[in-house]
């Protein structure tokens, strides 16, 4: 049976009210959802909006209506792993901002450091809803396209940025000092090992999935890089 698609109308509250907004809402997130795993695996070029829309079991004008045409899904698709990313982090980020504002000292920047990259890991590593979009994520880091500004600008840029001023309050330097924010490239970089390079990560340790028992193993190894970047403040200080 054909679907009926919906007419577009000029107010996000009248297109909510379009066969009730809880079934726009499902349909739209079904394609998303479909387009992120087509776009992982095909790439940006090689998957179409037709073979996604069928794949959703929805029809093309239906696609067409949410999304516009294939740049506008591809572009949403980077959207709605923004929104999942903030709300995983958000608490945690927002917390690592107001200590570093009111308090700058390496205890506490410790203490954040390490609650921010247990909530990235948790969002990266650990939820099973990643292993949908990994794919997309690591295209777009080989390849940049569409929505590379968009995970750039919402994604890596802040959690970079938040991650080296915490290094820096550790190691004493500068906000915006070149050591800290290698550090904090190469943390994060070891997150994008069992995310993007989930497949390596896998077979590397035997494991068939990341469950909490590989999440905490994960985890322990990355308390040890916090570590080793602590340590350097100790031999500082004992110079």
């Amino acid at each position: 049976m054909a679907e009926n698609v919906p007419v577009p109308r000029k107010t996000s509250k009248a297109r909510a009210t379009v066969n009730g907004y809880r079934k726009g809402e499902a349909t739209r997130q079904r394609v998303l959802e479909v387009a992120l795993r087509a776009f992982g695996e095909a790439s940006y070029k090689a998957a179409t909006t037709r073979q996604i829309a069928d794949a959703a079991g929805v029809s093309l004008p239906t696609l067409q209506y949410y999304f516009g045409d294939k740049e506008g899904l591809y572009r949403a698709c980077a959207e709605a792993i923004v929104e999942r990313y903030r709300r995983h982090t958000r608490a945690a980020g927002a917390a690592a901002r107001e200590a570093v504002r009111k308090d700058g000292t390496p205890h506490t920047a410790q203490l954040h450091l390490r609650a921010v990259i247990r909530a990235l890991a948790g969002f990266l590593v650990g939820s099973r809803e990643a292993e949908g979009w990994a794919q997309f994520v690591a295209r777009e880091l080989r390849d940049p396209g569409p929505a590379f500004e968009i995970l750039y600008e919402n994604l890596w840029r802040p959690g970079v940025a938040i991650t080296a001023r915490l290094i820096a309050r550790i190691l004493g330097v500068r906000d915006g000092d070149p050591a800290a924010r290698i550090r904090a490239l190469l943390l994060l970089s070891s997150l994008f090992a069992f995310q993007s390079g989930r497949g390596i990560a896998l077979r590397t340790m035997g494991w068939s999935t990341i469950g909490r028992r590989e999440l905490a193993m994960v985890l322990s190894g990355l308390d040890a890089e916090i570590d080793a970047i602590i340590s350097t403040l100790h031999r500082r200080e004992s110079e």
